[in-house]
């Protein structure tokens, strides 16, 4: 992907072998859909085509050598589902196959700012037959139900038959372990069953029914064709698929036009008749509505996101395509309804099994917390509606009081089969925590932490007086845990973890003290509901005073763990040639060994960097940089934002562009799979946090901003408590501008600014 354009991505030769990749880098998505860029036309390349539907799942069993009390017995994946997409192609009786022919003028693009995958080439067939073919591709962020397709066709030099064959293919199955052990599901192919097809020259159905987690699927499609020859309709209907077929009388020169309207609606088994309604009535309204008018709300969608978001950065035009490129992704794949999450790999494929991480709380929220606090808010509701599985999930692990958040999830079941690296990453109760309260900081949105973050912070900061203990110096000890770092596994006292932990009891506590005083029934409701007694309050706030840290007087380092120290330092140059690392080794051999995945106590720096002195900062930088591989996406943008706080701002930079186009360049060469949505939003956080030096302070924002000497100029936008401020920075200096709301006072290097308009 050569070209630079910085508000979009564009291809402008045919490129089989990369095929698959570009799957994924044009994909679309609408944060309900999402489809990859697979030829409506469909093609002989290979590659995997997908759509996917998000929190749209089925079963499989998990298999274990031995199997323990608290193991999850079942896994559940992201299916792919109806193919809407698909429009075969006939030129006097001939395929259109890019994979043959002669192509000319060939061109792929999509624009950040309208949101539409643009196709068009020449091509001629074996018998010497030329066409122009233009599609556009949109899935509606206007209405999250419905894929738009526009074909256009036009003969260059003959008179003849072409005949568009649009059809909707419930025969989909997801990779499976045989056929990529890296990313395919212990799915059987058939967790996905059509059970009804039906068709009209109005109007296409097919239902779908999920074998196992009793979910189900109606996707319908309707046509506009636009031409005034002869037409010939006519229908196919099988088991798994429904056709209509248009062949046309063409005339040189003159072009046909097909609209194709796909919308998808997902229920459960009790809801059939009411979503087949729904449904229905979708799909006619967006007919009616037209092709052009969604284009028109596409385009006015985006207008609103890029200015609350954008970030525009000045002498550095491939930077920048990487940012945007990577924001657009992020709206493209988050949920929006409360009820469903952001995946590892988004919507754009398979890879981690459309599983939710902490990646969202600590990475992604932050991006939506200061630029659409409406998404925020219903990423953080996502983790309420499932506090109840949560609950369950602890009951599972034998604790009797709280909730336990899954390692990886979809609908709140544990999903990890492998619990060092899973169930033992307690700190995502912490990192959950950590983000309500940071969403209420930046927002002001009291309502929420009364009716739904109060009870969250108090039953994640249950769960740690029950897996951790005082001593006989009655220091507070959480054992066999794991930190974000999972070369480092089942340990003593994680410091990111302990202090994090610490972090989420003092916050409930502080919380619980402040509703009961302004909101007095309702803090008495939520007693009743949960069982609160105000001893147990008080051994939050004990707890987290009494957390014990590891320390390392001598080396003044603050040691990962326990037993950190004690253990020899990786031999980075024997693995040199094998990373990641994990795929090479034996876990037992990386565990005993100083060797970091990622950031661990670098991003407990970030994340509670007031607890620490920039002197400490920097020697536990220098150390824990020189034995962290990087082989986690999430790490390079962590170790960017504590260089530049730091001022090592050549490593600043150095780690900023590494991520900054990690998916569009392919640099983990497995982005096939699908995007990094974590180290997407990463890179606005290296920008925000790293460059523009950007802390929240008691309620207030803090500004360290540098310019880095390769570029110009940057700006971006942040919104904090109802209002929206621009910033920008150059060789002037910082400059800030209030775009929306009442006056608001900031820190610019610890001097205060009070921004007005």
């Amino acid at each position: 992907m050569h070209n630079i354009d910085v508000w979009g991505i564009k291809e402008d030769a045919l490129d089989p072998n990369n095929y698959p990749l570009h799957e994924t880098l044009f994909a679309l998505g609408n944060g309900y859909i999402g489809t990859r860029g697979n030829f409506e036309e469909g093609t002989s390349f290979g590659g995997h085509d997908g759509t996917f539907i998000n929190g749209f799942y089925d079963y499989y069993d998990l298999t274990y050598g031995e199997k323990y009390n608290g193991y999850p017995h079942r896994s559940h994946a992201m299916l792919n589902v109806t193919d809407g997409k698909r429009t075969a192609i006939f030129i006097q009786g001939e395929k259109l196959d890019l994979a043959t022919g002669t192509i000319d003028d060939y061109e792929r693009h999509i624009n950040f700012r309208e949101g539409i995958l643009i196709r068009s080439f020449k091509w001629t067939s074996s018998k010497g037959y030329t066409v122009a073919y233009r599609s556009e591709r949109l899935l509606s962020l206007d209405n999250k139900h419905l894929m738009l397709n526009k074909l256009t066709l036009t003969p260059l030099n003959f008179d003849g038959d072409i005949t568009l064959v649009s059809s909707l293919d419930g025969d989909v199955t997801n990779i499976t372990k045989a056929d990529d052990p890296r990313i395919g599901v212990e799915f059987q192919g058939d967790e996905l069953r059509v059970v009804k097809t039906q068709i009209t020259h109005e109007l296409g159905e097919l239902v779908s029914k999920t074998k196992s987690s009793e979910l189900g699927l109606i996707t319908l499609m309707k046509h506009r064709l636009i031409y005034d020859g002869q037409i010939q309709r006519t229908l196919e209907q099988k088991d798994k698929f429904i056709a209509h077929h248009y062949t046309l009388a063409a005339t040189n020169n003159k072009a046909i036009t097909l609209e194709k309207y796909v919308t998808y609606h997902t229920y459960e088994n009790t809801q059939h008749e009411q979503m087949d309604s729904a449904s229905k009535k979708c799909i006619e309204e967006a007919y009616n509505l037209g092709y052009h008018a969604y284009v028109v709300k596409q385009k006015a969608y985006l207008h609103s996101f890029w200015e609350h978001a954008d970030v525009e950065i000045k002498g550095d035009d491939a930077t920048l395509q990487g940012i945007r490129f990577n924001m657009f992704h992020l709206l493209q794949s988050v949920g929006r309804d409360g009820y469903t999450n952001i995946a590892a790999k988004g919507l754009t494929g398979e890879g981690y099994e459309g599983h939710y991480f902490w990646d969202t709380e600590i990475y992604i929220l932050p991006f939506f917390i200061y630029t659409n606090p409406n998404i925020a808010k219903k990423l953080v509701e996502y983790r309420y509606h499932l506090l109840d599985a949560a609950r369950k999930r602890r009951e599972d692990m034998q604790y009797k009081k709280g909730a336990l958040y899954p390692w990886r999830t979809i609908n709140g079941e544990e999903c990890s089969a492998y619990y060092p690296a899973g169930t033992a990453q307690y700190h995502i109760n912490a990192d959950i925590a950590y983000t309500v309260c940071k969403y209420v900081e930046a927002t002001n949105d009291e309502a929420f932490l009364v009716e739904a973050g109060l009870e969250m912070l108090i039953e994640t900061a249950r769960l740690w007086l029950q897996i951790g203990h005082y001593n006989d110096q009655e220091a507070f000890h959480i054992c066999c845990v794991t930190g974000p770092d999972e070369y480092t596994a089942v340990v003593n006292n994680n410091v990111y973890t302990n202090l994090m932990a610490a972090h989420n009891l003092r916050n409930a506590y502080e919380a619980a003290k402040q509703i009961e005083k302004k909101y007095p029934k309702e803090y008495q409701a939520l007693v009743d509901k949960i069982g609160l007694d105000s001893q147990e309050l008080q051994d939050f706030d004990k707890a987290s005073k009494k957390m014990y840290v590891p320390y390392d007087h001598k080396r003044k380092l603050y040691p990962q763990d326990d037993s950190f120290f004690q253990k020899p330092l990786w031999d980075f140059e024997r693995s040199k040639d094998k990373r990641p690392i994990l795929m090479h080794y034996h876990p037992l051999n990386i565990y005993r060994a100083q060797v970091c995945k990622q950031a661990d106590l670098i991003l407990l720096e970030f994340l509670l960097g007031h607890q620490f002195d920039q002197e400490q900062k920097k020697r536990d930088y220098d150390y824990y940089e020189k034995i962290t591989t990087h082989d986690s996406s999430l790490s390079t943008c962590i170790f960017s934002i504590m260089a530049n706080e730091l001022g090592y701002y050549d490593k600043g930079y150095d780690y900023f562009i590494h991520s900054a186009r990690t998916d569009i360049d392919d640099m983990h060469h497995n982005t096939t799979a699908g995007v990094h949505t974590a180290n997407m939003a990463g890179t606005w956080l290296s920008i925000v946090f790293g460059f523009g030096g950007m802390r929240e302070v008691d309620g207030e924002l803090h500004f360290n901003a540098h310019l880095p000497q390769q570029w110009d100029s940057y700006s971006f936008h942040i919104t904090f408590k109802d209002r929206r401020i621009r910033v920008k920075v150059d060789g002037d200096g910082v400059h800030f501008v209030l775009l929306e709301g009442e006056p608001l006072k900031v820190y610019d290097k610890g001097e205060a600014l009070v921004i007005s308009k």
